[in-house]
């Protein structure tokens, strides 16, 4: 965040401290608002386990947001707060109690709880105890992801939209562009695919593709002729979206002052950076709400399970909210596969890129890309937050 003016400066400090919600779009410009970092220290990222959100921090802003995308009632937006704060709690030891027997998990808003799939009935009485339901099921986690890494060793045609292991369906799921499923490549790399694991094919209405932008107002960062969204503060600087620009790469402030160097960058395969701030420039641990919601303290990095609430904040559509549809899922772009995304079915459109996901107040990620608008609905991936601070020993600027 950075100096002048009495309503930008309190703007900025919004954005230094909000940007992680800003963003959308591998490959060029995202429009970014946010936060950004100060420094640097090699510390591996952590997640703790989040208790409950308490209800005084359960802004009617944010109940609002999701009563609007969700469609629920601002009583049931709470309670569902509250209940996926509790699921992300009881992921980790549910999965300990599980073992080898564990299948993956997700969140069931219809019963509010963490539901765990287990290939061993005697494991689960103690998955029970955990505070999770559980249900039987053919396949290990270990396997699912054992046919995955051999779906990605596949060459895809650009019918191909992406993969990733699906729990509740006990397999990979394939999604392939509905106008293009009879493409002979298509059905090809689907047969491939089905020698290596078991498969669920399903059908998605765009290919996904970066969400590029040209330069315009608002409160974005620059590199070059791109423009895209800061993503989560960080000590020693902010993270962002790979595909923004490449290490060494100058980036210069919503008002065109320098604010630092890409530090690190991987895209495709990857769709992560980090990048280094001073001069005058500092971070906050916040995301913008642009007024339709109460900017967002960051608190922590728990990843929420498949089934949860997520909003994405960005200097294009602003603040939008949906559900985790997919982890792990490999994204078929037109400049290569990134791996290990997270699906959402919340919308973006091109100026959103490289901003922030956020789950209550958990860092969830960094927006990478995805298909359709805020006007007919699509969906976004974002690069999981962890994932990036574990990469470059980063740490977390939080609340």
């Amino acid at each position: 965040m950075r100096r002048t003016t009495t309503l930008r400066t309190a703007l900025s400090t919004a954005l230094l401290l909000a940007t992680a919600a800003l963003g959308f779009t591998p490959a060029s410009a995202a429009t970014a608002t946010g936060s950004a970092a100060p420094a640097a220290s090699a510390v591996s990222a952590r997640s703790s386990d989040s208790p409950a959100p308490a209800a005084s921090r359960l802004s009617p802003g944010l109940l609002t947001a999701l009563g609007r995308d969700l469609g629920l009632t601002e009583a049931a937006a709470a309670d569902r707060l509250r209940a996926e704060s509790a699921a992300r709690a009881v992921e980790a030891p549910a999965r300990r109690a599980a073992g080898a027997a564990y299948g993956g998990s997700w969140f069931d808003a219809g019963s509010g709880r963490l539901t765990v799939a287990l290939t061993d009935r005697a494991r689960r009485a103690a998955v029970e105890a955990a505070g999770a339901e559980t249900v039987l099921v053919r396949r290990t986690a270990r396997a699912l992801d054992a046919a995955k890494a051999r779906i990605d060793r596949l060459d895809a045609p650009a019918g191909v939209a992406s993969w990733h292991v699906d729990p509740e369906a006990n397999a990979v799921a394939v999604n392939v562009v509905d106008d293009r499923r009879g493409d002979p490549a298509v059905r090809a790399f689907v047969e491939r695919a089905r020698q290596a694991g078991p498969v669920a094919v399903r059908t998605t209405g765009e290919a996904p593709r970066t969400f590029a932008a040209g330069t315009v107002g608002g409160d974005p960062y620059y590199t070059g002729n791109v423009r895209c969204s800061i993503g989560f503060s960080v000590h020693g600087g902010f993270v962002t979206a790979g595909h923004c620009g490449s290490r060494g790469a100058a980036v210069y402030g919503w008002d065109r002052s320098y604010v630092g160097t890409f530090q690190g960058s991987s895209f495709p395969g990857d769709d992560y950076a980090w990048v280094s701030v001073g001069s005058g420039w500092w971070t906050v641990p916040v995301v913008l709400g642009w007024g339709t919601v109460p900017d967002q303290l960051v608190r922590g990095s728990a990843e929420a399970p498949i089934g949860s609430s997520v909003c994405r904040s960005g200097s294009t559509t602003r603040w939008h909210c949906g559900t985790v549809l997919a982890r792990n899922e490999t994204v078929n772009y037109s400049q290569g596969a990134v791996h290990q995304m997270t699906k959402t079915s919340v919308c973006a459109e091109p100026g959103d890129s490289g901003g922030s996901f956020i789950s209550g107040d958990q860092a969830q990620g960094v927006t990478s890309g995805g298909w359709g608008n805020c006007s007919g609905g699509g969906q976004t991936w974002h690069q999981p937050v962890n994932e990036i601070l574990n990469r470059y020993g980063l740490r977390l600027h939080t609340a």
